[in-house]
């Protein structure tokens, strides 16, 4: 009875093992931004970070993963399991849009990055009509991919979307 199990165990570790090993699973922990272009359909988001401004100082983990070791790694978790469901299964967007957890963690990190110039702002004289509502990359997008046009997969305003 033990002996089944064992060698069911021995074939799943093995079978795990191997498919890592194919897949190069390893890299997927890194933070090389030529990991995250391995599926075709990033080609034109790698392109435009490359592009773009933000090339020299940050790769796609600074901006759209938490900074703490543990969440890092949960939201790389996550997203992979999506990504991995989505290709298998076909299910791939036309358009791929971050979700809504993703939009905070990437406007936390310009804040984080970007803290000294939030807080000159913040502390500056201010327009009675300036609001706080947007993210930064609404006005800045072309900083981390690029100028729209350049992009074969060009950033809309959610207003853009619903027409």
């Amino acid at each position: 009875m033990k002996i089944p199990i064992i060698v069911g165990i021995i074939a799943l570790v093995l079978i795990l093992g191997y498919g890592m090993y194919v897949t190069e699973f390893l890299t997927y922990l890194g933070n090389n931004p030529t990991t995250c272009n391995n599926c075709h359909v990033m080609d034109a988001v790698y392109e435009g970070w490359y592009h773009a401004g933000h090339q020299d100082w940050a790769v796609c983990g600074d901006c759209h993963t938490p900074h703490a070791f543990i969440p890092k790694y949960v939201v790389k978790a996550l997203s992979g399991f999506r990504h991995v469901s989505a290709f298998t299964l076909g299910h791939i967007p036309d358009a791929i849009r971050p979700r809504e957890s993703s939009l905070k963690i990437i406007q936390d990190n310009c804040i984080r990055c970007h803290s000294e110039t939030v807080a000159n702002i913040l502390s500056g004289p201010m327009d009675n009509e300036v609001t706080f509502d947007r993210n930064c990359f609404d006005c800045h997008r072309s900083v981390s991919h690029g100028e729209r046009g350049i992009s074969l997969l060009p950033y809309q305003h959610k207003e853009e979307e619903s027409k």
